[in-house]
């Protein structure tokens, strides 16, 4: 919101999709804000409110950025699971978290091949003991399996809805997300994050030890679903007012 109020045309985040011939795409600062809004406005449609665990299951598309700083705004905690993990792994997090919506795409690119998310998620949800329902972005425009009452396109929600959203007033030990370990040694462990103590310390982090300078564009090669992604690809330099390149 300040860097939107202070520097609308600032970009924030360049898109660079896998495919080299499909084009970049940038959102401002301004830009950035209202698909912010508009997908949380999407969340309250579904009924998320704050302190609703919402977990999300993206390949790196911009639509996951929106996602992660939607669930902010309206006070929801998120979970970012990486979408390399299988439907068992991400069974494990949903029902560990009680999320009550996971976000998810038709697929993903990665290379030359394209996976099918949502079946994996299709699968994860055959096995988990709490009830979701599943938001669907397209990337793949892959066939996808659709549940009545259950599954709801993006596209469809996103149709004429309102692109401002007041944030909700957060304490700074009331928690921003839950990221889990990986599970490699163990049953995976959530850890959560306050508001407060994690913006606070990215947004120095980021300045400090990159020597962020204006006009700087910035590309961190981690993926969201882990916490370096988190960091430094959203949170730390956004924060700063930075421009971020996010790379599917």
């Amino acid at each position: 919101d300040r860097h939107a109020e202070s520097d609308p045309n600032k970009t924030a985040i360049i898109f660079e999709p896998n495919n080299p011939d499909e084009k970049n795409k940038s959102y401002t600062y301004s830009e950035l804000l209202k698909e912010v809004c508009k997908m949380a406005n999407v969340l309250k449609k579904l009924g998320v409110k704050k302190g609703d665990r919402v977990c999300i299951y993206l390949p790196m598309i911009p639509e996951l950025a929106f996602s992660v700083l939607a669930c902010a705004r309206i006070g929801a905690i998120h979970s970012v699971v990486f979408a390399g993990f299988s439907s068992n792994a991400l069974a494990t997090r949903i029902d560990d978290c009680e999320s009550t919506l996971i976000i998810t795409s038709d697929g993903s690119f990665r290379g030359d091949k394209t996976l099918n998310l949502k079946k994996i998620v299709d699968d994860a949800l055959k096995i988990c003991k709490t009830d979701q329902r599943v938001l669907l972005v397209k990337r793949t425009n892959e066939s996808v399996n659709l549940v009545e009452k259950r599954d709801f396109l993006l596209d469809n929600l996103i149709i004429n809805i309102e692109d401002t959203c007041e944030a909700e007033i957060m304490d700074a030990e009331d928690p921003l997300f839950i990221l889990y370990t990986s599970g490699s040694t163990g049953k995976p462990k959530g850890m959560v994050h306050s508001c407060g103590g994690y913006m606070v310390y990215t947004s120095y982090t980021f300045k400090n030890i990159f020597q962020y300078e204006e006009n700087d564009i910035y590309w961190c090669t981690a993926d969201i679903g882990w916490i370096t992604g988190h960091s430094y690809i959203l949170y730390g330099p956004l924060s700063n007012g930075a421009t971020t390149i996010m790379f599917e």
